[in-house]
């Protein structure tokens, strides 16, 4: 294909959306001589004509009708940058099916419509690209479907999601408590209103399935996905992990158990200090990739925000646009055709932390420890300080175990008479 300009219809002027537009304005010059044409917006797609935007626009690109954008003969590449599944899985498919390829930042709409999203485009034989779905402005999507394209990827583990870092890194290193922190997170903007999607997990959720999909060429089904938020760690879990030498950290975990088998999870978990992932801070992401034959490789970066998803968005709309003008739409497509089981979270096995508060008497640590004993769980340390003359906390570290077994013995535990409460059980990650 020839042409001189490339015109784009975008889909949404938010926080994402604003941010494309400013780095396509800002580095115009450049992108149209690494593309070897213009790209030029032809129409953008907002709920509101008038309301104030971040960015300049011209006015008359605006519309409140997605689908004179994707109807548009004369626009040649759809940015979906709305979020959410309905109606954007509606607007992709159009797009689709009126011959465009289409770029999204939408994690939530890859991991739960992925699967017929790609079979379109592949039937179409059209780029659907996504690096903006997930660490933001971290490249990890194309350098898995491609430059580690060659290896047999064992297991991916990151931090994805900025808000949850940023409250666990005010919670650590300013004692705060989890309330205090995510009232901060929200004074500065890293947290929603509604924070639920990020303490809960859920964002961190999404964006694994994405990657689970990818570096197993299997379907990972986000509902597969077990999902465990932050709202229940507390000053004394940060105050004890640091003093026993580890980071607390929300952590989104795949990893390749058999050929027919994978675990995929979210939860927080305890990192040793050496950990690389412990040293990564506030709203930052980290993503480590282990390869058959590169080993571990990672990136890092800003995982959210305007210009850093803007500048991933930018990326994807280059490439495609590459395409177009030499007639390689479709070139990588979905790349999800095996089939693997997610193994239960109650099959997993890692080390444990388990703090608990008991009476302040003799026998108390061997009857815990009998508990232990009876579901085969090796206790690696513990460690014990007085609350007052009558209570005690104790904090166990077990060696791996099967989280069934820790389950069963925590319920065991709770219901021993000399025991007050078992406070927190998290996983420990090496």
């Amino acid at each position: 294909m020839s042409k001189e300009v490339i015109h784009l219809g975008i889909l949404g002027l938010g926080v994402v959306g604003s941010g494309t537009v400013e780095v396509l304005r800002r580095n115009r010059d450049s992108i149209e001589r690494k593309i070897g044409a213009r790209l030029e917006i032809r129409r953008i797609a907002v709920r509101d004509v008038h309301k104030p935007r971040r960015v300049p626009v011209d006015r008359s690109l605006l519309t409140n009708n997605a689908y004179e954008v994707i109807d548009d003969p004369q626009v040649d590449i759809v940015v979906e940058l709305i979020g959410g599944v309905h109606p954007a899985k509606e607007y992709v498919l159009r797009a689709l099916e009126n011959g465009k390829p289409v770029v999204s930042a939408n994690k939530e709409l890859l991991a739960k419509e992925g699967a017929d999203i790609m079979m379109a485009a592949g039937k179409c034989q059209l780029d659907f690209a996504f690096e903006g779905s997930v660490g933001g402005g971290i490249p990890i999507i194309q350098p898995m479907k491609n430059a580690l394209a060659g290896n047999r990827i064992e297991r991916v583990m990151g931090i994805v999601n900025g808000t949850t870092n940023y409250i666990l890194t005010k919670m650590a290193e300013e004692g705060a408590d989890f309330d205090q922190a995510l009232k901060e997170a929200q004074a500065q903007g890293y947290a929603e209103a509604d924070p639920s999607a990020d303490v809960n997990g859920h964002d961190a959720q999404y964006k694994i399935a994405i990657l689970a999909s990818i570096a197993f060429t299997a379907r990972v089904k986000v509902d597969d996905v077990y999902c465990e938020g932050i709202t229940k760690i507390t000053r004394a879990d940060m105050e004890w992990a640091q003093r026993l030498g580890y980071a607390v950290k929300l952590v989104a975990i795949a990893q390749e158990v058999s050929a027919k088998a994978v675990q995929v999870r979210v939860h927080p978990a305890l990192l040793p200090l050496s950990h690389p992932l412990a040293s990564v801070r506030d709203v930052y992401n980290a993503i480590m990739v282990r390869g058959d034959a590169v080993g571990d490789v990672m990136f890092y970066g800003r995982g959210a925000g305007s210009l850093p998803t803007g500048s991933a968005v930018v990326g994807d709309i280059i490439d495609v646009s590459r395409n177009l003008l030499f007639g390689s739409t479709g070139r990588v497509g979905c790349t999800c055709f095996d089939q693997r089981y997610v193994v239960p979270i109650e099959q997993i096995e890692t080390s444990y932390y388990v703090r608990m508060r008991v009476q302040d008497r003799p026998n108390v640590l061997a009857q815990v420890a009998g508990v232990f004993g009876i579901h085969n769980i090796s206790i690696s340390s513990v460690v014990q300080r007085q609350v007052n003359p009558q209570e005690a906390e104790i904090v166990w570290i077990t060696h791996r175990a099967q989280e069934g077994a820790i389950r069963h013995a925590t319920a065991e535990i709770r219901r021993l008479p000399v025991v007050m409460d078992v406070c927190n059980t998290i996983r420990v990650e090496e």
